[in-house]
């Protein structure tokens, strides 16, 4: 149940109000950042497909994890319904997403529940965290806490965080960091917890923690504690599957699809995109080599205001084996004026060959809003079009 950081009455995570400035520890970045942050780096390293974030309060790490693109599924769970449904909108995609789709799908659930109630749905995740969260949970849930998250949903990593009390005496006029903590652990009453759940659970755990301590009080540990639990043998098996199946007990209150290249609509409009840039690059710079091999004609171009040439743009760098795959592919041609670009030489281009897998594909895809030759084998474009009139081409 993270709080919300830019309001919460704690005197780790920013706000001040109630303690002196000069006597206060800051961290840099926000102690919030550094958890969230910490996460992040470590989807960046095992690349979980399906993640959940229990307690996930005002989305943030959610909306943080989302732009990774190994993940397929990102779920939310939080007792609080409201502020469920006033951030969710914020993890819906942006036009940018729609012009520049992600390779894979993505899904994006927002569920309002309990974090130790069953609900099948977060069955076979790769990882759940579990982020400033046990200790807002009283000596009941807590108890049934890890029967929930270890023993059915059995997720391949789990990682929880929650204040070291270790640390506190730093802070002025702190016993607890928050109004709503249950408790808060030293670092001996957090691993001897942690080592008996991952025992029991079949689970191995690796501590560590973010929020360094000043100069001089480093025997006091890490602000904020971490568990990384890993589940023995990799990913946990599935057992009893029959009676875990459809127990829905969390209510939906958001959800949301991305658009990706797994989509035929998306890819084909990304794929069409790239196949017309190419081609208008590859025309554009056979002009001035057709000016030269015709020779000059004595035709001086319009004059529209002062208007110049346009600047070549600067292309993608291609490495030296790129740079022979795309040389030694069939070469652009004229017929007359038309302009025709093999489609073997655009899958030579990296990015359109890691779209398409072969000529087949490109063809049964852009047939029919980009002209082909009559037996499909290259793009057929104008040589010259009313734009280069008013330059020098």
């Amino acid at each position: 149940m993270e709080e919300n950081n830019l309001q919460c009455s704690s005197v780790v995570d920013g706000n001040f109000e109630e303690v002196p400035r000069e006597t206060a520890i800051q961290f840099k970045p926000p102690l919030y950042r550094q958890r969230y942050q910490f996460v992040k780096n470590l989807v960046d390293q095992h690349e979980p497909k399906k993640v959940a974030d229990l307690g996930c309060g005002d989305t943030s790490l959610l909306r943080l994890l989302k732009v990774n693109p190994c993940i397929e599924l990102l779920v939310g769970v939080d007792i609080n319904e409201d502020k469920l449904r006033w951030r969710g909108d914020s993890l819906a995609p942006f036009l940018g997403d729609f012009l520049k789709p992600r390779d894979l799908n993505l899904t994006i659930t927002l569920y309002h529940g309990s974090v130790v109630e069953r609900d099948s749905r977060l069955l076979g995740f790769d990882l759940i965290t579990c982020i400033e969260l046990i200790e807002h949970l009283d000596s009941g849930d807590l108890a049934r806490f890890p029967e929930v998250v270890f023993g059915y949903l059995s997720p391949s990593m789990i990682v929880i965080s929650t204040p070291n009390s270790e640390f506190n005496p730093l802070f002025p006029s702190v016993t607890l960091r928050d109004s709503d903590h249950k408790f808060e652990w030293t670092r001996m009453e957090f691993q001897t917890w942690a080592l008996y759940v991952a025992n029991r659970y079949d689970y191995s755990v690796e501590f560590t923690g973010v929020g360094e301590p000043p100069a001089g009080a480093e025997n006091v540990g890490y602000c904020t504690q971490i568990g990384i639990f890993r589940k023995n043998g990799g990913k946990a098996t599935e057992s009893c599957l029959s009676e875990q199946l459809d127990q829905h007990v969390y209510k939906a209150v958001f959800t949301t699809s991305y658009p990706s290249l797994q989509q035929e609509r998306f890819f084909k409009l990304v794929l069409v995109n790239e196949v017309s840039q190419q081609v208008e690059s590859l025309r554009v710079s056979h002009l001035p080599r057709r000016k030269e091999q015709a020779g000059e004609r004595g035709d001086k171009p319009k004059d529209i205001g002062g208007s110049k040439a346009p600047v070549p743009c600067f292309g993608p760098v291609f490495t030296e084996v790129e740079k022979a795959k795309i040389e030694n592919s069939p070469t652009p041609f004229c017929v007359g004026d038309k302009f025709f670009v093999p489609l073997q030489r655009l899958l030579a281009y990296p990015k359109l060959n890691r779209l398409c897998a072969n000529e087949e594909m490109m063809r049964s895809v852009i047939a029919d809003p980009i002209p082909l030759s009559s037996d499909g084998s290259a793009v057929v474009a104008d040589l010259r079009n009313y734009f280069d009139e008013q330059f020098e081409f």
